[in-house]
């Protein structure tokens, strides 16, 4: 009999030729310090004698280990349960879910916030239940938003990464080519619905969009911009994010971000007018026919927000990225980018995972290079990912950061980079 199933195994020696594979490496707890296990693959996890220096992680506020966080949690379990037990829809919505909206909405300055249990379904929901006819997106956008066009059948159209000038010569290419006429069901010419999608903070090199210029751009042709939070909620004044810090609030129609990174917690939001809301939470899947996001979700979610906007952990983790800033700069390297995402250039692929190695040896854990998967991209959008990523958290103590730069020099200097 002939196989119709899928050959796996070819499949992953070719990407592996290619792009390079990963493997799953437990860790005992996410904090500044934790113990590793090599890949198990199946087995039981096995954690090495030593601690590692965890410089790769996206708590950047440090707070899945803060005990009020924590406290929260367990809170939530004890009086409203472990699991929602079915779409919000249904039966999964709690009063815990509601408190956690108002407390986004009056952060980011919306009418209204929604919950999902994860960003990756907020962007891929938000964008399929709107169906615009045509998305410009910036080319270092995440695979998403990508994929919620494709689910949508929305034409994508590219834009150079951060270049709101790009942008415009985009849009302008675009009204000028020849296309058939969108009609109602009585004949008349129907507008295209148009949406600028775009990251505030790029994971891939540390960049921040020109929210404002993007802002210009887009209200001169009358279309929504949706803008992407998930390495900028909490990290900036009163707990919001770029499109706070901007003050550009009433020009963005859809704040999309993650509860998952500063927020210490698990799943995404959308934020903006009440029709956005209730449309979204009507006509996006992922939201519709999902079980919701845990009590235990949202209660620490809510707490790390009040912490972001009332504690000290956002001036600890911008005085952790100046030193670091400042110290790799001056070993010589080309550090990218103008946020917490220390995007360190290394020259090629495979000194960037040398060096990776060399650190690890050295019990200092970084973002390795990684080759984001892309969705109706051209593959020479991205450019290959030559760097590794230091990610600092406000846990991380003065001495743990002086260490990583020892372990950085060490590094580097066996590498024969610098």
């Amino acid at each position: 009999m002939e196989d119709r199933g899928f050959d796996l195994e070819a499949r992953l020696s070719d990407e592996a030729g290619v792009h390079g594979t990963h493997s799953l490496a437990p860790t005992d707890r996410i904090d500044a310090r934790s113990y590793r296990a090599e890949p198990p693959n199946g087995g039981l996890p096995v954690l090495e004698a030593d601690e590692h220096l965890i410089f790769g992680s996206q708590n950047y506020l440090g707070l899945t280990a803060d005990q009020r966080v924590q406290n929260a949690a367990r809170q939530a379990a004890a009086t409203v349960g472990t699991g929602a037990g079915g779409s919000r829809l249904t039966t999964g919505d709690t009063i815990l879910h509601h408190d956690l909206e108002r407390l986004l909405a009056e952060t980011l300055g919306t009418e209204r916030a929604l919950t999902f249990p994860s960003g990756y379904a907020t962007n891929v929901g938000t964008i399929r239940a709107l169906e615009p006819d045509v998305v410009f997106v910036d080319a270092y956008t995440h695979v998403s938003s990508l994929e919620g066009c494709q689910l949508a059948g929305t034409e994508v159209v590219p834009y150079d990464h951060c270049d709101p000038d790009d942008l415009r010569a985009a849009i302008d290419r675009y009204s000028g080519a020849e296309r058939e006429t969108v009609t109602s069901d009585g004949g008349e010419a129907v507008e295209e619905s148009w949406l600028v999608v775009t990251d505030s903070t790029f994971m891939l090199d540390g960049a921040v969009a020109p929210l404002s210029a993007i802002c210009d751009v887009a209200e001169t042709v009358g279309a929504w911009v949706m803008v992407d939070e998930t390495h900028a909620t909490g990290l900036y004044a009163r707990g919001g994010g770029i499109v706070q810090a901007e003050g550009v609030a009433d020009r963005v129609h859809v704040q999309m971000g993650s509860l998952s990174s500063a927020l210490a917690s698990q799943g995404g939001y959308i934020a903006g007018d009440t029709a956005l809301i209730e449309w979204v939470l009507n006509r996006a899947p992922p939201f519709v026919e999902s079980t919701g996001l845990t009590p235990m979700a949202a209660a620490a979610a809510s707490e790390a927000l009040h912490l972001s906007k009332h504690g000290n952990q956002r001036e600890r983790l911008w005085e952790n990225v100046g030193h670091l800033r400042e110290g790799l700069a001056g070993m010589g390297y080309d550090v990218l980018g103008d946020s917490q995402i220390l995007a360190v250039e290394c020259g090629t692929i495979q000194q960037a995972h040398e060096l990776t190695d060399a650190l690890a040896a050295r019990g200092v854990i970084v973002q390795p290079p990684m080759t984001p998967l892309r969705t109706d991209l051209s593959d020479d959008t991205v450019p290959a990912d030559t760097t590794v990523t230091v990610l600092p958290s406000a846990a991380h103590t003065r001495g743990q950061v002086l260490a990583s730069l020892e372990a950085f020099q060490d590094a580097s200097d066996a590498c024969e980079l610098l």
